[in-house]
């Protein structure tokens, strides 16, 4: 958790007005979260903080490569992301819970801990299925695998026994 300690903006001592931070996201970053899909990373993030009497509102720029597994060869490539997220935070003295979007603080805080906002921006970023090419073009494609694939699924249509009691339903057509 010392990494993340970084990852902390205090505010209390900013000016209104807007503000630029940034911070790099590497390796060390995704080993302080336990079951972390990315294991790998070169990220640069920037945050402008915006400081208003009310409320503080967090603009995010992530941008560079996580190094994933392609879901059809298997092969470690880097997956470029760009992200850009927004945050508010108002100050209030009692917890609001009818908006899940918005982070509450009251007058006993005096930083706001970027961390996990950023975690989940890249989480969320990350395609559902990832492939570092559809042609298969790319150095970091694995062509031993692709052609053990295709092979696999040419026999499966040959070696394909039909039902006879679906070959008499097709007569019926």
């Amino acid at each position: 958790m010392k990494s993340l300690k970084i990852f902390s903006i205090p505010f209390t001592g900013l000016k209104l007005g807007k503000h630029q931070f940034e911070f790099t996201i590497d390796d060390a970053f995704f080993n302080e979260f336990e079951y972390s899909l990315v294991k790998k990373a070169n990220l640069k993030c920037d945050v402008e903080l915006e400081r208003q009497e009310t409320m503080i509102i967090l603009n995010f720029h992530i941008n560079g490569t996580i190094n994933t597994n392609c879901d059809r060869c298997l092969a470690q490539y880097p997956q470029q992301v760009d992200i850009n997220e927004q945050q508010v935070a108002k100050f209030s003295e009692e917890a609001i819970d009818e908006d899940e979007e918005i982070i509450t603080l009251n007058k006993n805080d005096h930083e706001i801990d970027i961390s996990g906002l950023i975690y989940e921006y890249i989480n969320v970023a990350l395609p559902f299925i990832t492939v570092c090419d559809d042609e298969g073009n790319t150095p970091y494609c694995d062509k031993e695998m692709l052609e053990s694939l295709n092979k696999l699924s040419a026999n499966d249509g040959q070696n394909e026994l039909t039902d006879p009691r679906w070959d008499a339903l097709k007569k019926f057509k």
